[in-house]
């Protein structure tokens, strides 16, 4: 497992469309389906790494929150799974539930859509504006898993407290960090 930082794409990027399977509902959804009226979060998770197992409680409070102010949030797994059996469909489905995930929980199989978006690692953030342009990307906070750094989603709850209330960007926004994305081979 060797730390990745997200690539940071230009703010501004329009977000990449998608069309893919929900593992809980077993719908498929699209981005336009997952969106909020004020603003989208797409996030890559998975299952195994544990930068997204230290994370998961915040993204949890995070989604319930926001979700409740008019921003959408959708996770998407694009880990082969042939190689990391942790990460299937299934056990997608069982995380979810247990974590009682208030987001829709995505698979990626043919893992075009983490490159569409250029995900390099697990977790990666975007935040997307009402017209579905890139507002942030980058870090929830500066807690790591053994860092001693409190857990408390402070870059992500300021990226999307500034979105809400119509303000620019961060203009300084750092990198997310994780395990790399497993790309089949």
């Amino acid at each position: 497992m060797a730390l990745t930082e997200s690539r940071m794409i230009a703010l501004g990027t329009k977000a990449p469309d998608f069309s893919l399977p929900d593992t809980v509902s077993g719908n498929v959804m699209t981005y336009a389906e997952t969106r909020g009226t004020h603003g989208t979060v797409v996030m890559f998770l998975c299952n195994h790494c544990p930068y997204v197992i230290h994370v998961n409680p915040v993204l949890v409070s995070i989604g319930q929150e926001y979700a409740k102010r008019g921003i959408g949030f959708v996770a998407i797994s694009s880990n082969d799974v042939q190689g990391y059996p942790d990460d299937a469909p299934d056990k997608m489905k069982i995380v979810a539930k247990v974590l009682r995930y208030p987001f829709p929980y995505l698979y990626d199989e043919s893992q075009d859509i983490a490159r569409a978006y250029d995900a390099a690692c697990t977790p990666d953030i975007y935040v997307f504006d009402s017209e579905d342009k890139l507002y942030y990307r980058g870090r929830i906070d500066g807690s790591r898993p053994g860092n001693d750094i409190p857990l408390t989603g402070t870059d992500l709850r300021l990226a999307l407290e500034l979105l809400l209330r119509g303000e620019a960007p961060l203009s300084k926004q750092y990198p997310g960090a994780g395990c790399n994305i497993k790309w089949k081979p």
